[in-house]
């Protein structure tokens, strides 16, 4: 289902100081494995850096099915099911292709204990220079996250070189990541 609009996620002072913290990243990332959902991940212009940065955490085995990097277009549509038209029309940077890249990572994360609950994607435009295909601005990032609950994208305007927009957005991908399993966890005890 979707239908959740892309909601911007613009750095403000308080979370640029809190970018660099490293205490707070591990943090987030102890937490994202301890949410106890099981996690599937696609990504593209953070070329496995979210896969990376849950699999420094020791235990990470307990909730990350696997993921799938898709820097290319086509491999979007091949591999992770997102539609060829809106691929075509709009280009690999685009809320919806986010979405799409989300719910086929919880299908490729299916074992035989079911899908993944939770998917989360990046696609963006990192730098330096303006996506080719379509000329989308450098900064321009969409997270994906797909779950029971459907599918939804958060629009990231990150500012900085290019790994400080990778690093960025990895970070909003694990926060992504939280939020999705805190709401999870709240319905599963309501």
């Amino acid at each position: 289902m979707t239908g959740h609009p892309a909601s911007p996620a613009e750095p403000t002072d308080a979370r640029a100081a809190e970018y660099g913290d490293a205490r707070s990243r591990d943090a987030e990332l102890a937490d994202v494995v301890a949410c106890g959902f099981s996690i599937a991940v696609a990504e593209s212009l953070t070329g496995g850096l979210v896969l990376a940065s849950i699999v420094s955490v020791p235990g990470a085995s307990a909730v990350l099915r696997g993921g799938v990097v898709a820097y290319d277009t086509e491999l979007k549509h091949r591999v992770l099911g997102v539609d060829a038209a809106l691929l075509a029309e709009f280009g690999p940077v685009d809320p919806r292709v986010a979405e799409q890249m989300a719910r086929g990572a919880r299908r490729i994360g299916t074992t035989e204990a079911g899908e993944a609950q939770i998917g989360v994607s990046t696609t963006g435009v990192a730098g330096p220079t303006p996506d080719p295909q379509t000329g989308t601005p450098v900064g321009t990032v969409f997270i994906g996250i797909s779950s029971v609950r459907g599918d939804r994208s958060i629009a990231v305007h990150a500012h900085g070189d290019r790994a400080q927009i990778r690093e960025w957005s990895v970070r909003e991908a694990i926060r992504a990541v939280l939020e999705e399993a805190r709401i999870l966890g709240e319905h599963a005890h309501s």
